[in-house]
């Protein structure tokens, strides 16, 4: 996940009548007209309530002052904390913070005031500089969200040393009727570093920083030009004839000089102001004032930083462009009221719509063809008001209707909805395109034209070629380790040019499972449409599946995050590595100038490893066994060293220049571990790990869905989907906890209007909804696969209607895929919105969807206050709804190729046969098995082929009274001239050697005879 530059702008209109509400989901604010002080009690005269801190920082009132007792050894600052709670937060309103603090030693603390609940949202943080001199601090903030469940906490753990700290004087104020501003709208987001590097760029730099407020940075001495080097802001709006004030505080030390621009942000480079300033060590303060010649929305504020004979330390801080206009307010392009899935629906699978309507009786609707003849009518159910969306909303069910057609329309309410299909082929394409983003995504390699499209080609990125700083030689960051290691090729994580362990293992995982559900699935026939020269993916034709090719760019990346054999930590693996320093947007790969680092290992990303790495060994065993035993060992690697390092946690405030991915408990990734190890391997020692584990027995299911921070649900699917020796009872108790999960999302669906499995609280829309809402879908199509109860293919079908349009903003969340679809999400490779010359993300790239948190700047300026389903916007700035990941497109691929394998949604033929499979004998490099059929129908088989799937590498090398061929782990035993009748209630049995190099060799999970399944 990424940062990018940004800029404040106003939120939705709200409007007065009931009807612009119910349209645009949103909450009314109502006004304010006082100076509030949120501090009870900030002198401390006699008691510390209401104060809290964390149990091992006891705090007492120390002769009029708040003092805690620190202690040594905390691991994470957040581990010994104090605080004050129930401080209402604002959007816009200006507030004060004041203090006076000191502590028995020199130390630094964290100054936080934030959301008191997930995503714990700051609105301020400063790091503390503290002595044993009391000192007071003063800071000013405008709020940042609204919000009645705010807190001020100080962070005071991390330290090697025990102190005491000891705090007066507190004040936190807000002004609720402050006046605008004079001099205008100001244009610039972030300009006092409040939120860390949020809004800014930065290039050709080293050690840039917050810490203090103010935004810090070394620039190197002999650069040839000023603007080999700069910071600044991009897509700034300016319009023609307005005046503007430019203001800024900066300090060099050494003394520099610096030129201060503002100008078009591509080329010709236009300028509309550009000043030389003399900087000294001394912070001094800058004001000009400038007239624009042209309307742009594209500006930038940029300091240009290059060219100064010595290398010194810049300072910036309170930078601020005001003038201009205010922007108008924003209204979503909601388009007709009646809501459908804009690809379609299946001729034999579940039809639903929603309309939003003032209405509180039924309406009549008609479903009508591309000619306008109805094919259909009926009347629609009313549902009241939508909780996530806050509209009044009615349904519509037209399952009823099984023809096809193309081009059809809803009509209710004298609205039209936008056209869709019913076919059986509506989710074929989505199979390949979801799939072609990693191929997009790849890093360490060029992009072919001639495969992807000419405007997606691209040279290879992050291959040691100057401007790029990696990846063939990457160090870790200082202090991390002493050596260099080779962490080409993977996946860009997102829209950034990150590579995380945790968020590629998750989605190498998806990407495995794709193909490995073909295996067990009765509608996956046996892989076939993920088979070699399936996909658009450069080793097509090799012989083995697209699909594992895809996966394999990934793990061969995986494995080399893995610290080597002799060094400290060996076996475990780097949690990410990425550019030293945020960039802005767009930059292509091969053009990134920042130096690459590895961050430090943790216990999160070394199971990640051990898990991919040990489906990787089952997967790929038929096609490539020197690969295979490659991830085997490499995952048993990675499983020692983490069971040796339980509690490696990766640091949450290690996010510039990428994610922090934290993750604080690891015990679903041991769980999750422990699976493939015993699925891949069959050995003991990870039965009893697994076993042990609390989530072997436990909920892994939650409302909002698993993802890279709980990985517990993975490891529970595959324990209940993939064959083993697990006892008969023990695997019958983990698939009915998948039936039972997909039985609550389904309750779940039932009761939301726009018929998804995901509660409709504002809680339940985060950063990256819909890979959440979709991997729920997932739990609901595997339950399909193991039962074949065709409510939850009905389910898994109808939960995907919301991403494809069926939702509050009418808005398909797929590139390419629906009427109104996504061009624009937040990628710096796929930057067309800030460069046309580029391409828009291909189709098939999934958006992260609706969130209620506004995590960025650019959707918390637009869209506060809205209702969850309305926290969407389509724009290359909003990160945290509009960004672009991997283990998003992971969830889509999984569920595009499960929905393509339904046909037109009719449940498959059973077959009129059983199969009894039995293994005689197995040796080391070997075993004897045979297969007996019996015809349990009343009518004679007259001619069969009996197909399976193997786990691994198992080989049939020699057979009796049959004719076998081998692809891959598929098999198909064919009768001979002499068994070719079967007769009601008789049996054929035939028998075969096979050679296995060991690992995991349990009966298959699915037989099925002349196509149709077999019990």
């Amino acid at each position: 996940m990424t940062r990018s530059p940004g800029r404040r702008l106003h939120a939705f209109v709200a409007g007065c009548a009931a009807a612009v509400l119910t349209l645009t989901g949103l909450t009314a604010s109502s006004a304010h007209a006082e100076i509030i002080e949120h501090i009870d009690n900030g002198t401390f005269d006699s008691a510390t309530a209401p104060w809290w801190s964390t149990g091992n920082t006891p705090i007492s009132a120390v002769d009029g002052e708040l003092c805690a007792q620190v202690p040594a050894g905390a691991a994470n600052p957040w581990d010994a904390s104090l605080g004050h709670n129930d401080i209402t937060l604002a959007e816009g309103d200006p507030y004060t913070l004041t203090f006076t603090a000191s502590a028995s030693a020199a130390v630094t603390v964290r100054a936080n005031v934030q959301l008191n609940e997930a995503p714990f949202t700051t609105a301020i943080s400063r790091e503390v500089a503290l002595t044993s001199t009391p000192q007071t601090f003063t800071y000013e903030f405008d709020g940042n969200l609204d919000s009645a469940n705010g807190t001020f906490t100080f962070q005071l753990g991390g330290g090697a040393s025990a102190f005491t700290f000891c705090l007066d004087d507190v004040s936190l104020t807000s002004d609720t009727d402050a006046e605008p501003p004079a001099g205008g709208p100001e244009q610039l987001e972030n300009g006092d570093f409040a939120d860390g590097l949020g809004g800014w760029f930065t290039y050709g730099t080293n050690a840039t920083s917050t810490a203090d407020g103010r935004l810090c940075t070394t620039v190197p001495a002999g650069l040839a030009n000023p603007w080999d080097a700069g910071i600044g802001q991009n897509d700034v709006p300016l319009v023609n004839g307005a005046t503007y004030t430019f203001s800024f505080e900066a300090s060099a030390s050494p003394g520099s000089s610096v030129n201060a621009n503002v100008q078009l942000g591509d080329a010709p480079f236009t300028s509309f102001f550009g000043r030389t300033v003399p900087l000294t060590a001394t912070t001094q303060t800058f004001e000009y004032t400038f007239t624009a010649t042209a309307d742009t929305e594209r500006a930038q504020v940029v300091f240009h930083v290059g060219a100064n004979t010595a290398e010194y330390r810049l300072c910036v801080d309170d930078v601020s462009l005001r003038g201009g206009e205010e922007e108008p307010p924003y209204v979503p392009d909601t388009g007709p009221r009646v809501r459908v899935n804009q690809v379609g629906y299946l001729p034999h699978g579940p039809k639903n719509a929603t309309v939003v309507t003032e209405a509180t009786a039924a309406l009549p609707w008609q479903l009508k063809n591309a000619g306008g003849t109805v094919l259909a009518s009926g009347n629609s159910t009313p549902r009241g008001v939508d909780q996530a969306s806050g509209q009044n909303v009615h349904t519509i069910d037209f399952s009823s209707y099984t023809g096809t057609g193309n081009g059809l329309t809803l009509v209710a309410d004298d609205q039209t909805s936008y056209p869709f299909d019913i076919s059986a082929d509506v989710y074929d394409q989505l199979r390949s395109d979801s799939l072609q983003f990693f191929a997009l995504q790849r890093s360490g390699i060029a992009i072919d034209g001639a495969l992807f499209g000419a405007q997606y080609a691209r040279p290879a990125g992050h291959l040691g070629v100057a401007p790029n700083q990696g990846d063939t030689d990457v160090p870790c960051q200082p202090g991390v380790c002493d050596y260099r290691l080779d962490v080409r090729g993977g996946w860009y994580d997102a829209g950034d040019h990150g590579k995380y362990v945790v968020n590629g293992g998750i989605a190498a995982y998806q990407l495995l499972s794709t193909f490995e559900r073909t295996k067990t699935a009765i509608t996956g026939f046996g892989g076939a449409e993920l088979g070699d020269s399936t996909l658009r993916v450069p080793e097509r034709g090799n012989g083995v599946p697209d699909v594992l090719d895809e996966a394999r760019w990934e793990l061969e990346f995986l494995m080399r995050m893995q610290v080597p054999v002799g060094k400290p930590l060996a076996g475990m693996a780097h949690h990410k590595m990425h550019d030293q320093n945020w960039t802005g947007l767009p930059l292509q790969p091969e053009d990134d100038p920042q130096l690459r680092e590895l961050h430090p290992p943790s216990t999160a990303a070394t199971l990640n490893l051990a898990a991919t790495a040990a489906q990787c060994a089952r997967l790929f065993a038929p096609y490539d066994a020197a690969f295979a035993a490659k991830c085997l060992t490499s995952a048993k690697r990675a499983w020692t060293a983490a069971k040796a390092n339980p509690a490696r946690f990766a640091d949450p405030n290690d996010g510039n220049g990428g994610g922090s991915y934290s993750d604080g408990d690891v015990s679903d990734e041991f769980y999750w571990a422990a699976a493939e190890l015993y699925l891949t391997t069959g050995e003991a020692p990870y039965l009893t790990e697994l076993r042990a584990s609390p989530h072997h027995t436990g909920n892994v299911f939650t409302s909002t869905g698993f993802g890279w921070p709980a990985t517990a649900a993975l490891g529970r699917m595959d324990l209940a989907t993939i064959p083993s020796e697990l006892p008969a009872a023990e695997r019958q108790q983990l698939r009915q906890s998948v039936v039972t999960a997909a039985d609550a999302y389904l309750a779940t669906l039932a009761t939301q209007a726009y018929g998804l499995p995901l509660p409709g609280g504002a809680n339940n829309y985060f950063w990256g909804s819909n890979s959440n809402i979709i991997n729920n879908v997932i739990v609901l199509a595997t339950a399909y696969d193991l039962t074949r109860d065709r409510k939850y293919q009905a389910g898994a079908l109808q939960g995907m209607d919301y991403i494809f349009g069926r939702n509050a903003l009418n808005h398909s969340y797929v590139t390419g895929w629906g009427e109104k679809n996504p061009q624009n999400q937040h990628s710096r490779i796929f930057g067309h919105q800030l460069d046309e010359s580029l391409p828009n993300p291909p189709a098939g790239s999934i958006a992260g969807g609706a969130n209620a948190g506004l995590d960025d700047p650019y959707a918390s300026g637009l869209l506060a206050g809205c209702k969850p389903q309305f926290c969407y916007v389509d724009h290359i700035e909003s990160y945290a709804t509009n960004e672009v990941a991997v283990n998003w497109n992971s969830a889509l691929s999984w569920i595009a190729s499960a929905l393509a394998d339904q046909g037109d949604g009719q449940a498959p033929a059973a077959g009129a046969c059983k199969v009894d499979y039995v293994r005689h004998g197995q040796w080391a490099g070997g075993f004897t098995s045979q297969a007996t059929i019996t015809n349990t129908g009343t009518t004679p088989i007259d001619g069969w082929t009996l197909r399976w799937a193997w786990i691994g590498d198992q080989k049939v090398t020699d057979h009796w009274l049959t004719s076998i061929t081998q692809t891959g782990a598929s098999v198909a035993a064919t009768n001979l001239s002499h068994n070719k009748k079967i007769m009601p209630g008789s049996t054929v049995t035939f028998g075969f050697l096979g050679d296995s190099a060991g690992g995991a060799n349990p009966t298959p999970g699915l037989f099925t005879l002349n196509g149709k399944v077999c019990a």
